[in-house]
């Protein structure tokens, strides 16, 4: 069968990894891919903003199955759009997907079906922003309520950081159009965790769970990013916790969608704050993660196209998956400046090195490739994975094919999953 990958980061370079693993892929293209998915599948053209671009696409090579990778194409109704011309595609309608591209819409679906989430309030106004924090304890989390590549999320140490922050984000400065409306949510305290499911609109099948780790610096701290590394074990959560976490969230998630009439297929990812008073949702992704696909496909070891046509044809069960005991880590290497301003073209050095590595596979994100050599060509660089029997070796091995890539400007964090391998 000829699939088509949609989507040009890390989390792609996973996907076109783990699909070339199937017996029943024959043709594996991407569009339009990055310097190191142009050695695993062929790597064609395409504008992600606009449909015209993709379904011209779709016209020329007839998928028999289109992955979507990335959140935009998803909102722009891609999925709906290569269904009606009789395409298979794998991901959310348009109307599903505004779980994850109207942070409102998905307070406000918790809302109606009670399930857990953070005290919130949506304003269309610096003056609605600065009347509601009258009810929030510092300190207080602002979200831009659009799409806006995992940047869109400050933490407030003070009222008057808060209604500076929305100020900005409602002029366009700071996150574009994703910032025309503003979500305050109370700050919640625990660890994080990304939880995954496939649906087929009705069932769920739950993925192993992983943990991200958003902020650019070591301990936590600087700015949220895209993601700067995530790890997956077997022991970040306990079956019974696997459990309710299905029951209480991600069914009545699918439960509820379906009963509004915007029938929810693909993978739901939920991210998580495990608190005190329980776990309760942060944010919807209406795809795979970025970095988290990565560890948790490397513990994969059934086939994936088995598990994503049993989502589109309504026939998703527990049997879907087949998963690997071992840990599995990625750490990611960004650009310098990223993620504020940062300069592209840098020579990357030592990617043979770090394949070579035990267990390790170097996923690119932001790269191009030119005579043979290998450049930066985005913010995230790479996402250098490791599996091991054990998490602390799986870190390990990842820190040791880090410490052989070099590229001017590179930095990392360097406690991914830190916290996981102390306890």
């Amino acid at each position: 069968m000829k699939v088509l990958v949609l989507g040009s980061g890390g989390r792609e370079h996973a996907l076109i990894w783990k699909l070339r693993q199937s017996a029943r892929v024959s043709k594996l293209y991407c569009a339009p891919g990055n310097g190191g998915i142009m050695d695993e599948a062929e790597c064609l053209p395409v504008d992600l903003k606009k449909m015209e671009s993709m379904v011209e696409l779709g016209e020329r090579l007839r998928p028999d199955l289109t992955v979507v990778g990335p959140e935009l194409p998803l909102t722009l109704g891609v999925v709906d759009e290569f269904t009606r011309r009789g395409w298979p595609a794998f991901g959310p309608t348009k109307a599903a997907a505004q779980l994850e591209s109207s942070k409102s819409f998905a307070k406000e679906f918790l809302r109606r079906h009670r399930i857990p989430t953070a005290p919130y309030a949506v304003c269309d106004s610096v003056e609605e922003v600065r009347a509601a924090l009258t009810h929030f304890h510092l300190p207080v989390v602002v979200k831009a309520d659009g799409l806006a590549a995992g940047k869109g999320v400050v933490i407030a140490a003070s009222k008057e950081d808060a209604a500076r922050v929305a100020a900005e984000m409602f002029s366009g400065k700071m996150v574009g159009a994703a910032g025309t409306r503003v979500v305050l949510e109370e700050c919640l305290k625990g660890d994080e965790l990304s939880f995954l499911v496939l649906s087929d609109g009705e069932r769920v099948a739950p993925l192993v769970a992983a943990q991200d780790h958003k902020r650019v610096g070591d301990g936590d701290t600087g700015p949220n990013t895209g993601g700067m590394g995530a790890y997956s074990t077997r022991n970040i959560i306990d079956d019974k916790m696997r459990d309710w976490l299905v029951h209480h969230i991600a069914r009545p998630v699918v439960e509820g969608m379906k009963a509004e009439g915007a029938e929810f297929k693909g993978v739901l990812y939920c991210g998580l704050m495990m608190t005190a008073r329980g776990p309760m949702v942060l944010e919807f992704n209406c795809r795979f993660g970025d970095p988290e696909t990565q560890p948790i496909l490397m513990r994969l070891e059934s086939d994936l196209v088995e598990a994503l046509e049993a989502s589109i044809e309504g026939r998703v069960s527990e049997g879907d998956f087949k998963w690997s005991r071992d840990a599995s880590v990625c750490v990611v290497m960004a650009s310098g400046g990223y993620p504020g301003t940062f300069d592209v073209g840098k020579n990357i050095v030592g990617l043979g090195k770090a394949a070579a590595v035990d267990g390790v596979k170097v996923f690119h994100a932001g790269t191009s490739k030119r005579d043979g050599e290998f450049y930066t060509a985005g913010g995230r660089v790479l996402g250098v994975s490791a599996r091991a029997p054990e998490l602390e070796s799986a870190v390990a091995r990842v820190y040791e094919a880090c410490e052989k890539i070099r590229f001017d400007g590179a930095h990392y964090r360097k406690d991914i999953a830190g916290r996981a391998v102390k306890k």
